[in-house]
Protein backbone atom coordinates (compact mmCIF):
# COMPACT_ATOMS: atom_id res chain seq x y z
CA UNK A 1 0.00 0.00 0.00
CA UNK A 2 1.72 3.46 -0.90
CA UNK A 3 2.08 5.55 1.91
CA UNK A 4 2.38 9.34 2.46
CA UNK A 5 4.37 10.61 5.05
CA UNK A 6 4.00 14.01 6.78
CA UNK A 7 7.00 16.22 5.51
CA UNK A 8 8.81 18.34 8.39
CA UNK A 9 9.19 21.87 6.86
CA UNK A 10 9.80 25.52 8.36
CA UNK A 11 6.27 26.11 7.88
CA UNK A 12 4.98 23.35 9.58
CA UNK A 13 7.85 23.42 12.44
CA UNK A 14 6.38 27.09 12.74
CA UNK A 15 2.32 25.35 12.64
CA UNK A 16 3.44 22.84 14.80
CA UNK A 17 5.46 25.69 17.49
CA UNK A 18 2.01 26.91 17.59
CA UNK A 19 0.37 23.68 18.31
CA UNK A 20 2.25 23.08 21.47
CA UNK A 21 0.37 26.05 23.46
CA UNK A 22 -2.91 27.45 21.71
CA UNK A 23 -3.34 27.49 17.52
CA UNK A 24 -4.83 30.82 16.41
CA UNK A 25 -7.14 30.45 13.44
CA UNK A 26 -9.67 33.51 12.32
CA UNK A 27 -9.21 34.96 15.53
CA UNK A 28 -10.02 32.09 17.47
CA UNK A 29 -7.35 30.09 19.79
CA UNK A 30 -7.39 26.82 19.69
CA UNK A 31 -6.07 25.39 23.07
CA UNK A 32 -3.97 21.92 22.38
CA UNK A 33 -2.24 22.43 25.82
CA UNK A 34 -3.69 20.79 28.07
CA UNK A 35 -3.22 16.99 26.49
CA UNK A 36 -0.08 15.21 26.95
CA UNK A 37 0.32 15.19 22.98
CA UNK A 38 4.07 13.98 22.97
CA UNK A 39 2.74 10.79 25.15
CA UNK A 40 3.36 8.78 21.98
CA UNK A 41 6.55 10.77 20.29
CA UNK A 42 7.99 8.50 18.15
CA UNK A 43 5.03 6.13 17.11
CA UNK A 44 3.91 5.44 13.44
CA UNK A 45 0.29 5.10 12.52
CA UNK A 46 -1.16 4.22 9.30
CA UNK A 47 -4.00 6.02 7.99
CA UNK A 48 -6.75 4.88 5.58
CA UNK A 49 -8.75 7.97 4.77
CA UNK A 50 -11.91 8.30 2.11
CA UNK A 51 -10.60 10.27 -1.22
CA UNK A 52 -12.69 13.71 -1.31
CA UNK A 53 -12.31 16.51 0.65
CA UNK A 54 -11.99 15.99 4.32
CA UNK A 55 -9.32 13.19 3.37
CA UNK A 56 -7.60 16.08 1.48
CA UNK A 57 -7.79 18.23 4.02
CA UNK A 58 -6.62 15.78 7.03
CA UNK A 59 -3.84 14.41 4.37
CA UNK A 60 -2.62 18.31 3.74
CA UNK A 61 -2.07 19.37 7.08
CA UNK A 62 -0.71 15.69 8.62
CA UNK A 63 2.45 17.33 9.31
CA UNK A 64 1.25 19.44 11.69
CA UNK A 65 -0.20 16.92 13.82
CA UNK A 66 3.51 15.22 13.85
CA UNK A 67 4.78 18.00 15.06
CA UNK A 68 2.51 18.37 17.66
CA UNK A 69 2.66 14.42 18.71
CA UNK A 70 5.97 12.76 17.33
CA UNK A 71 3.78 10.72 15.96
CA UNK A 72 4.34 9.84 12.46
CA UNK A 73 1.62 9.06 9.98
CA UNK A 74 1.11 7.16 6.82
CA UNK A 75 -1.90 8.23 5.23
CA UNK A 76 -3.79 6.82 1.87
CA UNK A 77 -6.91 8.23 0.33
CA UNK A 78 -8.77 5.67 -1.43
CA UNK A 79 -12.19 5.72 -3.34
CA UNK A 80 -15.03 5.98 -1.47
CA UNK A 81 -16.59 2.59 -2.56
CA UNK A 82 -13.28 0.70 -2.72
CA UNK A 83 -12.34 2.34 0.61
CA UNK A 84 -15.60 0.73 2.02
CA UNK A 85 -14.76 -3.00 0.39
CA UNK A 86 -11.06 -2.88 1.63
CA UNK A 87 -11.76 -1.94 5.03
CA UNK A 88 -14.49 -4.55 6.07
CA UNK A 89 -11.91 -7.04 4.22
CA UNK A 90 -9.21 -5.88 6.24
CA UNK A 91 -10.92 -5.50 9.41
CA UNK A 92 -12.65 -9.30 8.89
CA UNK A 93 -9.26 -10.54 8.56
CA UNK A 94 -7.77 -9.47 12.07
CA UNK A 95 -5.18 -7.76 11.03
CA UNK A 96 -5.88 -4.75 9.48
CA UNK A 97 -2.61 -2.75 7.57
CA UNK A 98 -4.00 0.57 9.10
CA UNK A 99 -4.95 1.53 12.49
CA UNK A 100 -7.31 4.64 12.11
CA UNK A 101 -9.99 4.29 9.66
CA UNK A 102 -12.45 6.88 8.03
CA UNK A 103 -16.24 5.64 7.70
CA UNK A 104 -18.92 6.43 6.43
CA UNK A 105 -21.71 6.68 8.98
CA UNK A 106 -24.51 5.61 7.16
CA UNK A 107 -23.70 2.90 5.48
CA UNK A 108 -21.16 1.30 7.94
CA UNK A 109 -22.14 1.96 11.60
CA UNK A 110 -24.48 -1.29 11.82
CA UNK A 111 -21.74 -3.08 10.74
CA UNK A 112 -18.79 -1.95 12.24
CA UNK A 113 -20.80 -1.89 15.76
CA UNK A 114 -22.27 -5.65 15.11
CA UNK A 115 -18.73 -6.52 14.19
CA UNK A 116 -16.68 -4.54 17.30
CA UNK A 117 -14.34 -3.87 14.70
CA UNK A 118 -13.38 0.15 16.89
CA UNK A 119 -11.68 0.66 19.88
CA UNK A 120 -13.79 1.85 22.63
CA UNK A 121 -13.01 5.45 23.12
CA UNK A 122 -15.17 6.08 26.16
CA UNK A 123 -12.56 5.77 28.63
CA UNK A 124 -10.08 8.10 26.48
CA UNK A 125 -12.58 10.63 26.55
CA UNK A 126 -12.66 10.99 30.48
CA UNK A 127 -9.18 11.19 30.56
CA UNK A 128 -7.86 14.71 30.83
CA UNK A 129 -3.71 13.52 30.27
CA UNK A 130 -5.62 11.98 26.33
CA UNK A 131 -8.65 14.25 25.87
CA UNK A 132 -8.44 18.22 25.81
CA UNK A 133 -11.08 20.32 27.87
CA UNK A 134 -13.23 21.26 25.32
CA UNK A 135 -13.91 18.15 23.60
CA UNK A 136 -16.94 16.69 25.52
CA UNK A 137 -20.26 15.10 23.70
CA UNK A 138 -23.01 17.78 24.78
CA UNK A 139 -20.30 19.88 21.89
CA UNK A 140 -21.52 17.30 19.32
CA UNK A 141 -24.80 17.76 17.25
CA UNK A 142 -27.81 14.91 18.28
CA UNK A 143 -26.98 12.93 14.76
CA UNK A 144 -23.28 13.08 15.60
CA UNK A 145 -23.62 11.67 18.93
CA UNK A 146 -26.47 9.03 17.10
CA UNK A 147 -23.74 8.01 15.05
CA UNK A 148 -20.93 7.65 16.95
CA UNK A 149 -22.61 5.98 20.01
CA UNK A 150 -23.66 2.33 20.13
CA UNK A 151 -27.04 0.80 21.89
CA UNK A 152 -24.64 0.50 25.03
CA UNK A 153 -23.79 4.12 25.11
CA UNK A 154 -19.73 4.06 24.11
CA UNK A 155 -18.32 5.54 21.69
CA UNK A 156 -16.13 3.92 19.48
CA UNK A 157 -15.55 7.04 17.01
CA UNK A 158 -15.43 10.39 16.73
CA UNK A 159 -17.99 12.51 14.54
CA UNK A 160 -15.87 13.87 11.87
CA UNK A 161 -18.43 16.17 9.17
CA UNK A 162 -22.12 15.63 8.58
CA UNK A 163 -24.21 16.27 5.85
CA UNK A 164 -28.00 17.75 6.37
CA UNK A 165 -30.24 18.06 3.47
CA UNK A 166 -31.43 21.62 2.41
CA UNK A 167 -32.98 22.92 -0.20
CA UNK A 168 -30.76 25.25 -2.69
CA UNK A 169 -33.22 27.60 -4.60
CA UNK A 170 -32.32 30.48 -7.17
CA UNK A 171 -33.49 33.60 -5.59
CA UNK A 172 -33.74 35.36 -8.88
CA UNK A 173 -36.46 33.22 -10.74
CA UNK A 174 -39.01 32.72 -7.19
CA UNK A 175 -38.67 36.99 -7.51
CA UNK A 176 -39.51 36.90 -11.28
CA UNK A 177 -42.58 34.39 -10.57
CA UNK A 178 -43.39 36.33 -7.10
CA UNK A 179 -43.16 33.07 -5.16
CA UNK A 180 -42.24 32.57 -1.47
CA UNK A 181 -39.95 30.48 -0.35
CA UNK A 182 -41.95 27.41 0.77
CA UNK A 183 -42.22 26.52 4.96
CA UNK A 184 -44.26 23.48 4.19
CA UNK A 185 -44.42 20.48 1.98
CA UNK A 186 -48.14 21.98 0.57
CA UNK A 187 -45.99 25.08 0.05
CA UNK A 188 -43.56 23.39 -1.93
CA UNK A 189 -45.60 21.71 -4.13
CA UNK A 190 -47.16 24.88 -4.99
CA UNK A 191 -43.90 26.53 -5.77
CA UNK A 192 -42.38 24.17 -7.67
CA UNK A 193 -45.63 23.88 -9.82
CA UNK A 194 -45.90 27.50 -9.96
CA UNK A 195 -42.18 27.85 -11.22
CA UNK A 196 -42.68 25.40 -13.79
CA UNK A 197 -42.63 26.39 -17.40
CA UNK A 198 -41.65 23.79 -20.05
CA UNK A 199 -41.68 25.72 -22.67
CA UNK A 200 -39.71 28.20 -21.44
CA UNK A 201 -37.28 24.85 -20.75
CA UNK A 202 -37.58 26.15 -16.43
CA UNK A 203 -38.20 23.73 -13.77
CA UNK A 204 -39.40 23.78 -10.51
CA UNK A 205 -37.77 21.39 -8.80
CA UNK A 206 -35.19 19.14 -9.13
CA UNK A 207 -33.59 16.20 -6.77
CA UNK A 208 -31.51 12.44 -7.53
CA UNK A 209 -33.98 9.89 -9.94
CA UNK A 210 -30.96 7.97 -10.01
CA UNK A 211 -31.94 4.09 -8.22
CA UNK A 212 -29.62 3.72 -5.41
CA UNK A 213 -28.78 7.63 -5.32
CA UNK A 214 -32.68 8.58 -5.29
CA UNK A 215 -33.52 7.06 -1.54
CA UNK A 216 -32.64 10.20 0.31
CA UNK A 217 -34.67 12.01 -1.67
CA UNK A 218 -37.49 9.80 -0.34
CA UNK A 219 -36.10 9.61 3.18
CA UNK A 220 -36.66 13.33 3.76
CA UNK A 221 -39.64 13.53 2.80
CA UNK A 222 -40.69 10.14 4.84
CA UNK A 223 -39.47 11.87 8.11
CA UNK A 224 -41.50 14.74 7.59
CA UNK A 225 -44.29 12.75 7.53
CA UNK A 226 -43.29 11.25 10.79
CA UNK A 227 -42.30 7.73 9.21
CA UNK A 228 -39.66 5.26 9.92
CA UNK A 229 -37.43 3.21 7.90
CA UNK A 230 -37.15 0.33 10.26
CA UNK A 231 -38.95 0.59 13.65
CA UNK A 232 -37.69 0.04 17.16
CA UNK A 233 -38.20 -3.71 16.75
CA UNK A 234 -36.52 -3.88 13.60
CA UNK A 235 -39.28 -4.28 11.33
CA UNK A 236 -39.64 -3.25 8.22
CA UNK A 237 -41.90 0.66 7.93
CA UNK A 238 -41.64 1.07 4.32
CA UNK A 239 -44.85 0.44 3.10
CA UNK A 240 -46.68 2.12 5.77
CA UNK A 241 -49.01 4.91 4.96
CA UNK A 242 -46.37 7.72 5.41
CA UNK A 243 -44.00 5.72 3.36
CA UNK A 244 -46.09 5.16 0.83
CA UNK A 245 -47.29 9.74 1.20
CA UNK A 246 -43.52 10.53 0.73
CA UNK A 247 -43.19 8.49 -2.31
CA UNK A 248 -46.43 10.50 -3.82
CA UNK A 249 -44.66 13.63 -2.93
CA UNK A 250 -41.41 12.52 -4.62
CA UNK A 251 -43.34 11.49 -7.78
CA UNK A 252 -45.18 14.32 -7.92
CA UNK A 253 -42.65 16.52 -8.08
CA UNK A 254 -40.03 14.78 -9.55
CA UNK A 255 -42.56 13.89 -13.07
CA UNK A 256 -44.45 17.26 -13.05
CA UNK A 257 -41.83 19.54 -12.14
CA UNK A 258 -38.81 17.84 -12.84
CA UNK A 259 -36.60 18.71 -16.22
CA UNK A 260 -36.67 15.53 -18.48
CA UNK A 261 -34.30 13.04 -17.98
CA UNK A 262 -34.29 13.30 -14.23
CA UNK A 263 -34.58 9.27 -13.45
CA UNK A 264 -31.08 9.34 -14.45
CA UNK A 265 -30.20 12.08 -12.18
CA UNK A 266 -27.73 11.95 -9.41
CA UNK A 267 -26.00 14.89 -7.60
CA UNK A 268 -23.76 16.07 -10.00
CA UNK A 269 -26.98 15.93 -12.90
CA UNK A 270 -28.82 18.01 -10.41
CA UNK A 271 -26.21 20.37 -9.66
CA UNK A 272 -25.12 20.97 -13.22
CA UNK A 273 -29.03 21.65 -14.22
CA UNK A 274 -29.09 24.04 -11.28
CA UNK A 275 -25.86 25.24 -11.96
CA UNK A 276 -27.41 26.64 -15.84
CA UNK A 277 -29.99 28.69 -13.45
CA UNK A 278 -32.74 27.12 -15.01
CA UNK A 279 -34.58 25.00 -11.78
CA UNK A 280 -35.79 26.59 -9.41
CA UNK A 281 -34.81 24.39 -6.22
CA UNK A 282 -32.61 21.62 -5.71
CA UNK A 283 -32.48 19.23 -2.53
CA UNK A 284 -29.82 17.80 -1.60
CA UNK A 285 -26.93 17.49 0.82
CA UNK A 286 -25.33 20.95 2.40
CA UNK A 287 -21.45 20.32 1.13
CA UNK A 288 -22.25 21.11 -2.45
CA UNK A 289 -22.54 24.51 -2.46
CA UNK A 290 -18.94 25.65 -2.93
CA UNK A 291 -19.54 25.31 -7.32
CA UNK A 292 -22.60 27.17 -7.20
CA UNK A 293 -20.75 30.59 -5.76
CA UNK A 294 -17.75 29.90 -8.17
CA UNK A 295 -18.13 32.27 -11.37
CA UNK A 296 -16.04 29.97 -13.57
CA UNK A 297 -18.52 26.84 -12.65
CA UNK A 298 -21.88 28.76 -11.89
CA UNK A 299 -24.50 30.68 -14.32
CA UNK A 300 -26.09 32.09 -10.79
CA UNK A 301 -23.34 33.22 -8.52
CA UNK A 302 -25.08 35.90 -6.25
CA UNK A 303 -28.44 34.68 -6.61
CA UNK A 304 -28.57 30.95 -4.33
CA UNK A 305 -30.66 31.15 -1.67
CA UNK A 306 -30.08 28.15 1.27
CA UNK A 307 -33.38 27.04 2.40
CA UNK A 308 -33.90 24.58 5.01
CA UNK A 309 -35.70 21.39 4.56
CA UNK A 310 -39.47 22.46 5.05
CA UNK A 311 -42.09 21.11 7.35
CA UNK A 312 -43.92 18.03 6.52
CA UNK A 313 -47.42 17.34 7.91
CA UNK A 314 -45.78 15.72 11.42
CA UNK A 315 -42.12 17.47 11.62
CA UNK A 316 -39.62 19.77 10.14
CA UNK A 317 -36.85 17.48 9.05
CA UNK A 318 -33.23 17.70 7.89
CA UNK A 319 -32.38 14.21 6.75
CA UNK A 320 -28.77 13.58 7.80
CA UNK A 321 -25.63 11.73 7.07
CA UNK A 322 -22.03 11.76 8.37
CA UNK A 323 -18.61 10.61 8.59
CA UNK A 324 -16.71 9.54 11.71
CA UNK A 325 -13.29 8.28 12.42
CA UNK A 326 -11.91 5.36 14.87
CA UNK A 327 -9.58 3.33 15.56
CA UNK A 328 -9.43 -0.50 14.89
CA UNK A 329 -9.56 -2.66 18.12
CA UNK A 330 -6.79 -4.56 16.30
CA UNK A 331 -4.20 -1.43 16.76
CA UNK A 332 -1.69 -2.00 19.14
CA UNK A 333 -1.50 1.87 19.32
CA UNK A 334 -4.99 2.48 20.26
CA UNK A 335 -3.97 5.69 22.18
CA UNK A 336 -1.85 7.61 19.98
CA UNK A 337 -4.93 6.60 16.98
CA UNK A 338 -7.28 8.19 19.75
CA UNK A 339 -4.87 11.63 19.52
CA UNK A 340 -5.42 11.75 15.88
CA UNK A 341 -8.72 11.24 15.83
CA UNK A 342 -8.95 13.76 18.32
CA UNK A 343 -6.83 16.38 16.46
CA UNK A 344 -8.50 14.94 12.94
CA UNK A 345 -12.25 16.94 14.75
CA UNK A 346 -10.74 19.58 17.17
CA UNK A 347 -11.64 23.00 16.53
CA UNK A 348 -8.37 24.08 14.15
CA UNK A 349 -9.41 21.54 11.65
CA UNK A 350 -13.22 21.05 11.98
CA UNK A 351 -13.07 25.04 11.17
CA UNK A 352 -10.71 24.63 8.26
CA UNK A 353 -13.18 22.37 6.75
CA UNK A 354 -15.89 24.73 7.27
CA UNK A 355 -14.40 27.94 5.86
CA UNK A 356 -12.95 25.95 3.04
CA UNK A 357 -16.48 24.52 1.69
CA UNK A 358 -15.34 21.34 2.44
CA UNK A 359 -17.02 20.10 4.95
CA UNK A 360 -19.48 20.43 7.77
CA UNK A 361 -18.21 19.87 11.34
CA UNK A 362 -20.64 17.83 14.10
CA UNK A 363 -19.27 20.11 16.55
CA UNK A 364 -21.49 22.82 17.63
CA UNK A 365 -19.10 25.35 19.25
CA UNK A 366 -17.41 25.70 15.44
CA UNK A 367 -20.63 26.73 13.49
CA UNK A 368 -21.80 29.19 16.41
CA UNK A 369 -18.42 30.88 16.69
CA UNK A 370 -18.87 34.13 14.99
CA UNK A 371 -15.07 34.61 14.64
CA UNK A 372 -15.20 31.51 12.52
CA UNK A 373 -18.26 32.21 10.34
CA UNK A 374 -16.14 35.52 9.03
CA UNK A 375 -13.55 33.55 7.53
CA UNK A 376 -16.20 31.41 5.62
CA UNK A 377 -16.33 31.61 2.05
CA UNK A 378 -20.14 30.89 0.81
CA UNK A 379 -22.58 33.29 2.12
CA UNK A 380 -23.81 33.52 5.39
CA UNK A 381 -27.10 32.06 4.62
CA UNK A 382 -25.77 28.96 3.74
CA UNK A 383 -24.08 28.77 7.55
CA UNK A 384 -27.28 29.72 8.91
CA UNK A 385 -29.04 27.04 6.72
CA UNK A 386 -26.71 24.77 8.41
CA UNK A 387 -26.72 25.74 12.03
CA UNK A 388 -30.94 25.61 11.73
CA UNK A 389 -30.71 22.18 9.71
CA UNK A 390 -28.21 20.71 12.78
CA UNK A 391 -31.57 22.05 15.41
CA UNK A 392 -33.79 19.18 13.20
CA UNK A 393 -31.51 16.75 12.04
CA UNK A 394 -32.43 12.41 11.93
CA UNK A 395 -30.83 10.11 10.48
CA UNK A 396 -31.31 9.70 6.43
CA UNK A 397 -31.02 6.41 6.93
CA UNK A 398 -31.79 3.10 8.66
CA UNK A 399 -29.31 2.01 11.17
CA UNK A 400 -28.98 -1.99 9.59
CA UNK A 401 -25.75 -3.84 8.24
CA UNK A 402 -27.02 -4.13 4.49
CA UNK A 403 -27.67 -0.35 3.97
CA UNK A 404 -26.23 -0.65 0.07
CA UNK A 405 -29.24 -3.28 -0.68
CA UNK A 406 -31.60 -1.54 1.03
CA UNK A 407 -30.53 1.66 -1.04
CA UNK A 408 -31.05 -0.58 -4.59
CA UNK A 409 -33.98 -2.38 -3.55
CA UNK A 410 -35.86 0.64 -2.66
CA UNK A 411 -34.16 3.05 -5.63
CA UNK A 412 -35.69 0.76 -7.98
CA UNK A 413 -38.90 1.08 -6.77
CA UNK A 414 -38.70 5.23 -6.80
CA UNK A 415 -37.26 4.96 -10.39
CA UNK A 416 -39.62 2.82 -11.64
CA UNK A 417 -42.37 5.41 -9.81
CA UNK A 418 -40.72 8.35 -12.01
CA UNK A 419 -42.57 5.94 -15.35
CA UNK A 420 -46.01 6.68 -13.56
CA UNK A 421 -45.65 3.23 -11.28
CA UNK A 422 -48.61 3.25 -7.87
CA UNK A 423 -46.53 4.05 -4.96
CA UNK A 424 -48.38 1.85 -2.54
CA UNK A 425 -47.72 -1.49 -4.71
CA UNK A 426 -44.18 -0.68 -5.53
CA UNK A 427 -43.24 0.10 -1.94
CA UNK A 428 -44.84 -3.34 -0.69
CA UNK A 429 -43.05 -5.03 -3.44
CA UNK A 430 -39.61 -4.04 -2.07
CA UNK A 431 -40.36 -3.99 1.20
CA UNK A 432 -41.40 -8.02 0.70
CA UNK A 433 -38.08 -8.48 -1.41
CA UNK A 434 -35.64 -6.47 1.64
CA UNK A 435 -37.59 -8.04 4.40
CA UNK A 436 -35.73 -11.54 4.28
CA UNK A 437 -32.43 -9.47 3.39
CA UNK A 438 -32.80 -7.63 6.64
CA UNK A 439 -33.92 -10.92 9.01
CA UNK A 440 -30.43 -12.52 7.66
CA UNK A 441 -28.26 -9.58 8.31
CA UNK A 442 -29.66 -9.55 12.07
CA UNK A 443 -29.50 -13.25 12.39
Amino acid sequence: MKMTFGRTTRRSVMAGSMAMGAFALSGTRHAFADVNWKAFDGTELEVMLTKGPRGETLQKYESEFTELTGIQVGSEQIPEQQQRQKAVIELTSGSPSFDVVHLSYHVQKRQFEKAKWLADFSAFLKNSDLTEASLVESDFSSAGLLYAKNDAGEMHSLPLSVDYWMIYYNKEIFEKKGVAYPTTFDELVKAAEALTDPDAGEYGFVARGLRNANVPVWTSFLLGYGGQMVDEQGQLRTDSPEAIEAARLYQHLMTKCGPPGIAGFNWSESQSAFLQGKVGMWMDGVGFAPPLEDPTKSRIVGKVGYGVMPKGPVAQVSATFGDGIGVAEASSNKEAGYLYCQWAVSKLMGTRLLQSGSGVPFRNSILNDPEVRKGVKLPAAWVDAVVESAKISQLGLPVIVPVTEFRDTFGTALTTLLAQGDPATLLKQATEQFKPVLEKSEA
